[in-house]
């Protein structure tokens, strides 16, 4: 079915880009959690990233989408524009009545064309791993970013049956347990340990080597794991990116392997960067204490602050409740000057302008080192530790990395800055398809392809 749509989009666009397109491979990595000195400074552990980089070019930082967190940020680079138009909001959806820890797992929740689509009506194959939001993808093998929540308190989620049942085609993830990571036990699947990306990069290994496909996305996690738990520079942010170098090394030698190196680009990407937090900031107390939000009563909500990594957005149960949206200004102009200070408002001019959530009224931004919570009991104020990000996106420890290598990469361009929404039309050039939805460019002299 991929080849007629191929064949059908070769009679509008002509056989040459269509051959060509058939011809070229990329390889999207996404370390989440990346950071720009990850491949700049020798201090960090990424000899085989700053080896290939010497045939390649990079960025010396790349601006996010508002919040700056995993899913709105992912879903950018596939699709080439900002949350406001893409649909993904945030990580999670809001939950006023009580968080159940649903994610914004599936595909279909996507308003604008991706890479995937745009692939497959060139008649390209494509394939996934972990990458977030794609659960019903459109790709020709896929093992998507879920996992099933548990089912009583004190069970843990249940991931590796929920990949398996996920996966695409049928049986994929058999075949992979078969021929490529062996038998795994969910414990695999657990974000403590280091086996999580080890086990993804050998499914994107073997599927690299038996169907070489054109389009390959891959999602490494254990870097932004560690990172929440030590902050910017512990002992495990170092061991998970030493593994996430090998991994890259894998993959490099999988495309060789496969014998498509000569035609394959690499270009690696992260998310958002990574502020070291202390203290936690729960405006829902202020809400509760208002009267807008009910935690015994949550049903009887009026207002509702959702926490989306360190920054919070502000929904109405009423989306024409003008009292209420007064009340929360008021009640925010009020504070004390000692927590005015602790975040910046966004209005809603404000997040259009940024390409942030259609359904919040406004949102908080903390300062460095702060975080915001759910929580409409206790203390407004909390101790927090550890890393997040999250944060509007206006200052260099929040970006993320880019890096690109191989085929149709002019060497030695070094990027000053570009926008996450830039890896979409990149990709889309290198393989040839048509691509006018992004917004996202292509930064000056990177490609030397026609």
């Amino acid at each position: 079915m991929n080849k007629i749509f191929g064949l059908l989009t070769a009679c509008l666009f002509g056989a040459t880009a269509l051959q060509a397109a058939d011809n070229n491979h990329v390889i999207l990595i996404s370390i989440d959690g990346l950071r720009p000195e990850f491949y700049k400074e020798a201090s960090w552990p990424t000899t085989h990233i700053r080896q290939a980089l010497k045939q390649g070019s990079y960025a010396d930082g790349v601006t996010g989408v508002f919040p700056t967190v995993t899913y709105p940020s992912h879903t950018a680079m596939i699709t080439g524009v900002k949350p406001l138009k893409h649909g993904i909001y945030y990580n999670t959806p809001p939950e006023p009545l009580g968080v159940t820890g649903k994610w914004n797992w599936f595909y279909d929740s996507i308003r604008v064309p991706t890479l995937f689509t745009a692939a497959k009506a060139q008649g390209l194959s494509t394939a996934s791993f972990f990458w977030p939001v794609s659960v019903g993808m459109p790709a020709d093998y896929t093992v998507p970013e879920y996992w099933y929540l548990p089912k009583a308190k004190g069970e843990k989620r249940d991931m590796k049956h929920a990949l398996s049942d996920m996966a695409y085609p049928k049986g994929f993830f058999q075949e992979l347990e078969d021929n490529a990571i062996g038998k795994v036990d969910e414990i695999d699947f657990d974000g403590d340990f280091l086996s999580m990306d080890d086990l993804t990069t050998k499914m994107a290994c073997y599927t690299i080597r038996k169907y070489k496909p054109n389009f390959l996305t891959l999602h490494l996690v254990t870097v932004d794991h560690f990172q929440h738990e030590q902050g910017r520079n512990g002992d495990k942010v170092q061991a998970s990116l030493a593994a996430v170098d090998h991994a890259i090394m894998q993959l490099m030698e999988a495309v060789e392997k496969a014998g498509i190196k000569e035609h394959t680009t690499f270009i690696i990407t992260g998310d958002h960067g990574f502020v070291d937090i202390h203290t936690s900031i729960n405006p829902n107390v202020w809400l509760a204490q208002a009267g807008l939000y009910d935690p015994k009563h949550p049903e009887n909500w009026k207002a509702y602050f959702h926490a989306s990594g360190a920054s919070a957005f502000l929904l109405l149960k009423d989306k024409k409740d003008t009292k209420t949206l007064k009340m929360v200004n008021e009640l925010l102009a009020k504070l004390p000057e000692d927590q005015k200070k602790l975040f910046a408002i966004k209005d809603r001019t404000n997040l259009d302008q940024v390409g942030a959530s259609g359904e919040s009224f406004l949102a908080l931004a903390p300062v460095k080192g702060y975080t915001f919570g759910n929580s409409a009991e206790g203390d407004v104020l909390k101790k927090a530790k550890g890393g997040t990000h999250g944060f509007y996106p206006d200052f260099k420890e929040i970006q993320t990395g880019f890096m690109a290598f191989g085929y149709g990469i002019r060497p030695g361009v070094v990027i000053p800055e570009m926008s996450l929404t830039d890896v979409a039309p990149i990709i889309a050039k290198l393989l040839h398809i048509p691509f006018p939805s992004a917004e996202g460019k292509i930064p000056a002299n990177l490609l030397i392809v026609e």
